[in-house]
């Protein structure tokens, strides 16, 4: 056991739960209407402890459990075989420590989808469709990339989930906005976020957790991790600074919801990245993420008029696809990263990273569709009108946020 990496990893792990409760909790219940804020907060919350007990029971198991194609197996169900002193193959950590790291991933990847549907779904519906969604297809993803799978064997880069984490989860938050159907008044009535400075508070916890999320994907306490580090802060640096430009061209004044979603932006194209290119491409991605993600809120919301609430397939599916698909350029010495695989060149890396998008994409499209077509013959899918309109915070947890 290597005792500077564990303890590395130790505060990792805490820093990656950070970024769910209270991080995303607040930065997503800030930009509800107040009568909701409870029932955003509570499905973080439930989420969070839903995704524990299924990565200890069958999660873990199917994305780390062994090294098939397509899926881990079985055998560490429960985490059988996992004892106090057994290590992680090829690191100096216990595989407790790397469980635990890992299930606080499965955490917060479900949870980022709850901000496609707030405001409108029954809490049943997102209790089952985050279950069936982490092992089907969280679980698999992660061991196709991360866990040895036929990602893996393609030399797909992915260092800290822009696949993993946020292509899947944009990509089946936007298709459950789709399904859902949209809020009363969207597009052109839709109220304004209750709570900015709760948004900047949630938004500030989550920078400063991605570090566990970014840095200790390094799964060491090495110079990968201090580069990580370094390139994930200049990148949320540089996209929050672009998307308060635009804003203050496009209106003549900047917001502090916006300049904090051009954070998330910069952090979620960062994210695949992180570990393979040095500063200059950290800044480059905060650029190219600050963009292409504002203008995608625009085209999902208003082109396609998908009312993916807060952002989630704009900010983290695009910014998280972006980052992956730049990281087979920026990686290169050229732009002083860390350098490709032996023999391998920018155009046939980007080739693998295209594939890895592509293939994850398609896969979480396709069994998110079935997923929600299940959960609505279970469960149903959306609160009727009254309950809209009176707030899920009473209508379903009876309960309200501000004593007024």
């Amino acid at each position: 056991m290597n005792a500077a990496d564990t303890a590395w990893i130790l505060t990792s792990t805490v820093l990656v739960l950070f970024m769910t409760l209270p991080g995303l909790a607040l930065f997503y219940a800030g930009l509800v209407q107040a009568k909701n804020i409870l029932s955003v907060l509570m499905h973080c919350m439930a989420i969070a402890c839903g995704a524990s007990v299924l990565w200890f029971a069958v999660g873990y198991s199917i994305a780390f459990g062994g090294e098939g194609a397509l899926t881990g197996g079985l055998g560490k169900m429960f985490l059988a075989g996992i004892g106090r002193e057994t290590l992680y193959d090829g690191t100096g950590l216990p595989e407790t420590v790397f469980v635990m790291f890992q299930m606080t991933f499965a955490i917060i990847t479900p949870a980022l989808m709850v901000g496609a549907y707030v405001e409108r779904i029954k809490f049943g519906a997102v209790l089952l469709i985050s279950a069936l969604w982490l092992l089907i297809v969280y679980a698999p993803v992660a061991h196709w990339v991360w866990g040895g799978g036929w990602l893996a064997e393609r030399g797909v880069m992915d260092f800290a989930g822009g696949i993993v984490v946020h292509v899947t989860a944009g990509a089946s938050a936007g298709l459950i906005a789709w399904m859902l159907g949209s809020r009363r008044g969207f597009p052109d009535q839709v109220h304004p976020p209750h709570a900015p400075w709760m948004v900047m508070v949630g938004a500030s916890m989550l920078w400063v957790g991605w570090f566990g999320f970014n840095a200790g994907s390094a799964l060491s306490s090495g110079a990968d991790a201090g580069m990580a580090m370094l390139v994930t802060h200049l990148s949320a640096a540089t996209a929050s600074l672009v998307w308060l430009t635009i804003e203050w061209v496009k209106f003549g004044k900047p917001s502090v919801v916006g300049i904090v979603t051009g954070t998330i932006a910069g952090l979620a194209t960062i994210t695949p990245a992180s570990g393979y290119v040095g500063p200059a491409g950290g800044v480059i991605l905060g650029l190219a993420g600050g963009f292409i993600c504002y203008f995608a809120v625009d085209l999902v919301k208003r082109r396609f008029l998908i009312d993916d609430s807060l952002d989630v397939l704009a900010v983290h599916g695009v910014g998280g696809a972006t980052g992956t698909l730049l990281t087979a350029f920026l990686a290169t010495t050229a732009f002083g990263g860390a350098g490709l695989a032996e023999g391998v060149s920018a155009g046939g890396q980007f080739v693998s990273q295209l594939t890895g998008v592509g293939a994850v994409l398609v896969w979480s499209l396709v069994a998110t569709f079935v997923i929600v077509k299940v959960t609505g013959a279970i469960t149903g899918l959306r609160i009727d009108e009254d309950a809209e309109m009176q707030g899920l915070d009473t209508a379903a947890h009876g309960e309200t946020g501000y004593n007024i």
